[in-house]
């Protein structure tokens, strides 16, 4: 049975399907960790090359293809020797030397921007296993840490200092600019130029062990003012506990030899190995994005971190009973 030639023709089902499901891929787009969501010129520039190089791509495709086409379906008989060589010339040579060189001169033209120098805060991230440790430099001279997040002032250019303890890790925060290795025994520097106040997610980039999906953190753009305050408080020791539940969490806590791997600013806690615990309870996540900071978080991570993030270093706490593990969450959760 033939075909009428007037019917009109359907889609292959591969292309049919596709067609149908780009408007959830496109959904998929959007966020807090879309490269196509920028929250800062680096991001808006990298967008902006990413275009450029996809019509420069379709442009070479269209013309490399379309000549093949015309040569060997819309003018199939031989050719003279002299039509031959300039399509080779023009098509083959001049063609996509012109649009590629077009495309590398513009990508160069680009690269200071991204490399501008910083004139904000400087900020010293080190990967460890499987956290971040995040240092900020003060004018006088003084450091405050504190870690799993990044805040960043609007408007102006941070730097960034990258190292790592024992593997490769990447700092990236996609809506903010592109991302940058950190590897042990060297410091790599970066900045970054926020312009829009908001919260995005960064990410290791590079596969860096058991827990790597869970090596996540926060990114907090805020006005300048309210950047240079919540510095001001992230400077200041840690409040006393409130509450009964708090205060026997605190005693707990030194009891059972947290502060030799954490530092709690103003008490005995002054370790060095985990996250500094000074301000834990204002941030916006635990354990690296892995739970949220309410005190069920808390006592979800106290009881048995390895359930939530494999290989963890910190031990369980699982002999302790429900209640003691409600206490120390009592004041971990207070720690604002």
């Amino acid at each position: 049975m033939t075909r009428d030639p007037r019917a009109p023709r359907s889609l292959p089902p591969g292309l049919s399907r596709l067609l149908l499901a780009s408007p959830l891929l496109l959904a998929a787009c959007e966020g807090r960790q879309s490269v196509l969501v920028d929250g800062g010129a680096d991001a808006r520039i990298l967008n902006d090359l990413f275009v450029v190089m996809l019509i420069g791509a379709v442009v070479l495709w269209f013309g490399m293809n379309g000549l093949f086409y015309w040569a060997t379906r819309r003018s199939p008989a031989p050719h003279s020797q002299k039509l031959a060589n300039w399509l080779v010339i023009l098509g083959g040579i001049a063609f996509p030397t012109v649009t590629l060189g077009a495309l590398l001169v513009y990508g160069l033209t680009i690269m200071p921007d991204l490399r501008a120098t910083g004139d904000g805060p400087v900020i010293r991230v080190t990967g460890e296993q499987w956290w971040w440790r995040v240092e900020y430099e003060r004018d006088d001279g003084s450091t405050v840490t504190t870690a799993n997040e990044i805040r960043l002032p609007a408007g102006v250019r941070s730097t960034f200092l990258l190292d790592s303890k024992k593997v490769i890790h990447s700092f990236w925060v996609p809506s903010l600019g592109g991302k940058m290795d950190m590897f042990p025994g060297r410091v790599n520097e970066m900045t970054l130029g926020p312009e829009r106040p908001g919260i995005y997610r960064g990410q290791c980039a590079e596969f860096c062990g058991e827990s790597h999906a869970w090596m996540a953190f926060e990114a907090e753009v805020m006005e300048p003012d309210a950047f240079a305050a919540w510095l001001n408080a992230e400077a200041a020791d840690a409040a006393a506990p409130q509450g009964e539940a708090a205060r026997r969490g605190a005693a707990l806590f030194l009891a059972q030899g947290c502060g030799a791997c954490h530092a709690v600013r103003g008490t005995p806690a002054v370790g060095r190995v985990g996250p500094d615990l000074t301000h834990v309870g204002s941030r916006h996540s635990l354990a690296a994005g892995r739970l949220g900071t309410s005190t069920e978080d808390f006592a979800k991570w106290v009881a048995n971190p390895g359930a939530w993030k494999p290989g963890a270093e910190m031990p369980a706490y699982d002999h302790l009973t429900d209640a003691q593990i409600g206490a120390i969450a009592a004041y971990l959760e207070g720690l604002e």
